[in-house]
């Protein structure tokens, strides 16, 4: 019941953080205050959904699939927005 619970509000608190920088990308003003706000948000709720799913695979192999799986999106997610944030300051247009 109480791993019930915490996955329920652990996958619920990354949804919300997936909305908000969902908000963030669609609200700010320019590119560079949108990928502040998208990718803080999406890391923090990818986290909160890998560690409410933590508790619920079987065996440490499924756990550190999920792990290696957060850490592959939050470097991807920094390279990606490295990039981005380099070409808007350059002044490149988007495609």
């Amino acid at each position: 019941m109480v791993r019930d619970v915490f996955t329920i509000v652990m996958v619920a608190a990354g949804a919300f953080f997936f909305l908000a920088g969902t908000v963030g990308l669609l609200r700010f003003p320019d590119t560079l205050t949108r990928l502040h706000a998208l990718t803080k948000a999406d890391n923090l709720g990818l986290g909160l959904v890998v560690l409410g799913l933590l508790l619920r695979v079987q065996g440490p192999l499924g756990a550190l699939k999920l792990v290696a799986v957060w850490l592959l999106v939050q470097l991807a997610g920094a390279t990606v927005s490295q990039l981005i944030a380099g070409a808007a300051r350059r002044g490149e247009p988007s495609a």
